[in-house]
């Protein structure tokens, strides 16, 4: 299976720049990911190497820019200056026809100032920002920026650290490619057409426990923006001498990254990449083939609905990135194939298994942990078959029989009970309640 895990750091440029054309709208190519290990398993180290080719692009166009930059400092000065010359010439002015004449031409100078803007420095990325720094990194540069970091720093700052209340606007705006109309008091107005922010952090599973203790984060929707990564840690098992990554492969990993952030850079124009197709096909398959995983009872995304409404945008944003990948030069004047396609889609597989681990982790949706705590009982009292009112003898978490049902859904739509099918009630009295049998390895059950 493709490597999901360099996404976010190459896709800090094409988010923005380029759009991929789905069944029926249009998705950014920026990505929003969470990479979760323990402490001791070098993230920084793979974080310095992954991001080595952003700095080495930026640089190159801090460079390009600094001519670029002096002679529009210059022309803004020169601007200054005739319009204080005019402005002054109108207001001494004495006669009629002179102040009107006066008037006009320091009116269009005016005018002229305020549209010689001196552009910032090229900053593709910063692993820390507020979240007024991070709006005004959008607004300076054109839309677009990522916020990249071995850390989850983002996370505190969004959940309201610095301000007491959560505010991750921006965020929710950066991951749409939305419109941006920022005013506050004492700065001026900011304007964004399409803001497109790319999250490329990996952490420490605290972090991602810790999600949860932000209602916001589910109720507004950042939880099922994140494509989580949890993979299994290596500490206890490392190679203490492994081998180097061949240089042929470092090498060609930061040219072609070099050479795609500055292709990118290089077009004027935001531009739509499209499916093939038997891509677009393929892709149109996917749609109708996930719509039935939300159905309550039956399937597997039905407790993370937020998280699987984005989920086939989400595919076919990776194949767009897959594509300029392949494409590094001219990606955007290509159709995306299906093998690239049926790629991505396996990546999103893999997205999706580590996102209901996440979700299992954060405890974000109460079914979730009501189901946890389901398996939890059924493994330490090895019970083959049980009740409802079995349950709430036991586990005192469950005031009534209703209580059971999300939890209960859950864990048959991931196989581990299945409900027994109950004889029609004959005579009098209470219609026996459903009865639930185990599946043969949920007393070795791993989550």
């Amino acid at each position: 299976m493709p490597d999901p895990l360099p996404s976010p750091f190459w896709a800090s440029r094409p988010g923005g720049k380029v759009w991929v054309q789905g069944p029926a709208w249009t998705e950014p190519t920026n990505l929003f990911t969470l990479v979760v290990l323990p402490p001791g398993n070098r993230k920084s180290e793979v974080y310095k190497h992954m991001t080595a080719p952003i700095r080495a692009a930026e640089s190159i166009l801090v460079e390009q820019a600094k001519p670029v930059i002096a002679e529009a400092v210059i022309a803004r000065r020169v601007a200054e200056a005739h319009a204080e010359k005019t402005e002054k010439a109108a207001a001494s002015a004495v006669d009629a026809d002179q102040r009107a004449a006066a008037l006009d031409e320091a009116t269009t100078a005016r005018l002229a100032l305020d549209e010689t803007a001196v552009p910032a420095e090229p900053c593709l990325f910063s692993d820390d920002a507020t979240v007024e720094r991070l709006t005004s990194h959008l607004s300076e540069q054109g839309g677009r920026f990522a916020i990249l970091s071995p850390e989850g720093e983002i996370f505190s700052i969004a959940a309201g650290r610095y301000s007491g209340a959560p505010n991750f606007a921006v965020l929710k705006s950066g991951h749409a490619g939305e419109e941006m109309r920022i005013d506050r008091m004492g700065r001026a107005s900011e304007r964004i057409p399409a803001a497109t922010i790319t999250l490329g952090i990996c952490t420490q599973p605290g972090v991602l426990t810790r999600l949860g203790e932000t209602p916001q984060f589910l109720e507004q929707g950042l939880l099922g923006r994140l494509l989580y990564s949890v993979p299994k840690s290596l500490l206890g098992y490392r190679d203490p001498n492994p081998e180097p990554i061949p240089a042929h492969i470092t090498d060609a990993y930061r040219a072609n990254v070099t050479a795609l952030i500055l292709s990118l850079h290089a077009l004027s124009e935001p531009a739509t990449v499209r499916f093939a197709p038997d891509a677009e096909v393929a892709a149109l398959d996917l749609l109708t083939e996930t719509e039935p995983r939300f159905r309550p009872g039956t399937g597997d995304l039905a407790h993370m609905t937020d998280w699987g409404g984005k989920y086939v945008g989400a595919v076919l944003r990776i194949a767009a990135l897959l594509h300029l990948a392949e494409h590094f030069r001219d990606g955007w004047d290509r159709p995306i194939s299906l093998a690239t396609f049926q790629n991505a889609r396996q990546i999103g597989e893999y997205f999706t298994v580590h996102a209901q681990a996440a979700y299992d982790a954060i405890g974000a949706d109460p079914a979730v942990a009501d189901a946890r705590a389901l398996l939890e009982w059924i493994e330490r009292t090895a019970t083959t078959q049980f009740s409802a009112r079995d349950v709430l003898s036991s586990l005192r978490r469950f005031k009534k029989v209703a209580d059971l049902n999300p939890g209960l859904r859950i864990l048959e739509s991931h196989g581990w009970i299945r409900r027994i099918p109950t004889a029609p009630k004959t005579g009098r009295g209470r219609k026996a309640g459903p009865l639930y049998e185990t599946h043969p390895d949920t007393t070795s059950a791993t989550r």
